[in-house]
Protein backbone atom coordinates (compact mmCIF):
# COMPACT_ATOMS: atom_id res chain seq x y z
CA UNK A 1 0.00 0.00 0.00
CA UNK A 2 1.31 3.43 -0.94
CA UNK A 3 1.90 5.95 1.79
CA UNK A 4 1.12 9.65 1.63
CA UNK A 5 4.56 10.58 0.32
CA UNK A 6 4.43 8.15 -2.58
CA UNK A 7 0.89 9.20 -3.50
CA UNK A 8 1.92 12.85 -3.50
CA UNK A 9 5.00 12.11 -5.62
CA UNK A 10 2.90 10.09 -8.10
CA UNK A 11 0.30 12.85 -8.40
CA UNK A 12 3.00 15.43 -8.95
CA UNK A 13 4.63 13.33 -11.66
CA UNK A 14 1.25 12.73 -13.34
CA UNK A 15 0.81 16.52 -13.55
CA UNK A 16 4.40 16.83 -14.75
CA UNK A 17 5.34 19.49 -12.21
CA UNK A 18 8.36 19.84 -9.96
CA UNK A 19 8.50 20.26 -6.22
CA UNK A 20 9.19 23.99 -6.57
CA UNK A 21 6.12 24.58 -8.72
CA UNK A 22 3.90 22.57 -6.34
CA UNK A 23 5.30 24.47 -3.38
CA UNK A 24 4.43 27.79 -5.04
CA UNK A 25 0.91 26.58 -5.91
CA UNK A 26 0.07 25.74 -2.30
CA UNK A 27 2.24 28.39 -0.64
CA UNK A 28 4.88 26.30 1.14
CA UNK A 29 8.64 26.00 0.80
CA UNK A 30 10.13 23.46 -1.60
CA UNK A 31 11.81 21.70 1.30
CA UNK A 32 8.38 21.03 2.84
CA UNK A 33 7.22 19.21 -0.30
CA UNK A 34 10.39 17.13 -0.17
CA UNK A 35 9.81 16.28 3.50
CA UNK A 36 6.22 15.23 2.72
CA UNK A 37 7.31 13.04 -0.19
CA UNK A 38 9.93 11.36 1.98
CA UNK A 39 7.34 10.80 4.75
CA UNK A 40 9.50 12.84 7.12
CA UNK A 41 6.55 14.98 8.16
CA UNK A 42 2.87 15.39 7.33
CA UNK A 43 0.96 18.42 6.06
CA UNK A 44 -1.42 20.40 8.21
CA UNK A 45 -5.12 19.93 7.53
CA UNK A 46 -5.29 23.20 5.59
CA UNK A 47 -2.39 22.14 3.34
CA UNK A 48 -3.93 18.69 2.90
CA UNK A 49 -7.10 20.42 1.67
CA UNK A 50 -5.00 22.58 -0.67
CA UNK A 51 -3.27 19.50 -2.07
CA UNK A 52 -6.57 17.67 -2.57
CA UNK A 53 -8.04 20.66 -4.40
CA UNK A 54 -4.94 21.19 -6.53
CA UNK A 55 -4.78 17.54 -7.63
CA UNK A 56 -8.58 17.12 -7.74
CA UNK A 57 -8.53 14.11 -5.41
CA UNK A 58 -10.08 13.43 -2.04
CA UNK A 59 -8.33 13.83 1.27
CA UNK A 60 -9.13 10.15 1.85
CA UNK A 61 -7.14 9.28 -1.28
CA UNK A 62 -4.15 11.32 -0.13
CA UNK A 63 -4.33 9.73 3.31
CA UNK A 64 -4.42 6.24 1.81
CA UNK A 65 -7.95 5.46 2.97
CA UNK A 66 -9.15 4.83 -0.59
CA UNK A 67 -7.55 3.85 -3.88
Amino acid sequence: MKGFGQRLRDLRHEKNIGQVQLAKEIDVGKSIVSLWENDSCEPTLSKLVSLAEFFDVTIDYLAGLED
